[in-house]
């Protein structure tokens, strides 16, 4: 395991079989998780010997970034970092009045497959460590210089996918020696994956679960969504209530509007009856088009129609607040236009 993804508590048997005393833990891991070093050369009140073995024989999960994109519309910025093996991931910084939030991925590429989403083609390349998903919001703090409040694990990748690897990513997160980030103020995305939806209302965690569900019935939705294929709307819609019965926070429905597929009105009648009673919110959201795929964004009337139907249903339900998209801030995107360009690049050489 690298440094970075140890608990305190690791880092504590580490300096210990380093001959180390138990408080160069605490100091390295401070070093690391509160004052976001990026080198050991940093760590001045560490022995420069040890500073030394450390750099030799457990390097610092440090991103190198790649492009920063800042928004003129209202200052979002989207990152391409590169990690240590070479490969690219995304993330964004977005200013909320209520704090600062960052949307961090979970793994290079995804395996999911959804049909409108930049981030799939490609397929899976691996999973991100913990330190790699941590090492995102520091790069970010460092580079804005302010506090991040709110983190949203929606990025590339589906993180139950990665599930054990963003346990511990949460739980560093949270740590109070670390950034100590309100578990409160962590949101997780899931495309649906049933166990691992249970398997985490499990964990004794205040973190929301937001599920992308995008389609009211299984026939659309596994059009959309291969992973339909192996769990239903009822499965999903009962997961997403054990989860709110077991930790008591309400669920967060993320519906992408796809024009003339999901947004009829049938759609949002259908959806009403399904989350009908439900303690959820849902999150409509006009989907950004990716030119290797066929989809198209919804009209700005049938998004307004497709809220008001729903509202007067009864069924907590906004539009989600645009940022970056001068940018091209949806998932994946960046990502995509940086491997295709270097690809060409490549060819032409």
């Amino acid at each position: 395991m690298d440094i970075m993804s140890m608990t305190i508590e690791e880092l504590s048997e580490q300096m210990a079989a380093e001959g180390q005393p138990k408080f160069r833990a605490k100091q390295l891991y401070e070093w690391m998780h509160v004052r976001l070093a990026e080198s050991y050369d940093a760590m001045t009140d560490l022995p420069k010997t040890l500073r030394e073995k450390l750099a030799a024989e457990r390097p610092l999960t440090v991103p190198s970034k790649v492009v920063m994109m800042e928004s003129g519309e209202d200052g979002t910025r989207k990152y391409l970092f590169r990690l240590a093996d070479g490969n690219v991931i995304e993330s964004v910084w977005m200013r909320y009045h209520h704090g600062n939030s960052v949307c961090i991925s979970s793994q290079v590429g995804c395996r999911m497959g959804c049909k409108f989403c930049a981030s799939t083609i490609g397929g899976l390349v691996r999973n991100l460590e913990p330190s790699e998903m941590l090492s995102q919001i520091y790069a970010i703090t460092r580079d804005t210089g302010e506090r991040v409040s709110n983190v949203v694990v929606m990025g590339t990748g589906e993180p139950l996918d990665n599930y054990d690897n963003l346990l511990r990513f949460i739980r560093l997160l949270t740590d109070e020696n670390g950034l100590n980030v309100s578990q409160r103020n962590i949101t997780v995305s899931t495309c649906g994956l049933v166990p691992k939806l249970r398997a985490l209302a499990d964990e004794n965690l205040a973190i929301t679960a937001a599920i992308s569900l995008h389609a009211p019935n299984d026939a659309l939705r596994r059009e959309l969504m291969p992973v339909a294929n192996s769990f239903s709307v009822k499965e999903l819609l009962e997961a997403a209530e054990y989860y709110t019965k077991t930790t008591g926070r309400r669920i967060t429905y993320e519906y992408s509007l796809i024009d003339g597929v999901n947004d009829t009105p049938a759609c949002a009648r259908e959806l009403a009856g399904i989350l009908r009673g439900q303690n959820c919110h849902v999150n409509l959201i006009p989907i950004n088009p990716v030119k290797e795929r066929r989809y198209g964004r919804s009209l700005v009337t049938n998004v307004l129609q497709f809220q008001k139907m729903l509202e007067n249903e009864g069924i907590n339900v906004t539009i989600r607040r645009e940022l970056g998209s001068d940018i091209d801030a949806a998932c994946g995107q960046l990502r995509r236009h940086y491997e295709a360009q270097i690809g060409a690049e490549g060819g032409e050489g």
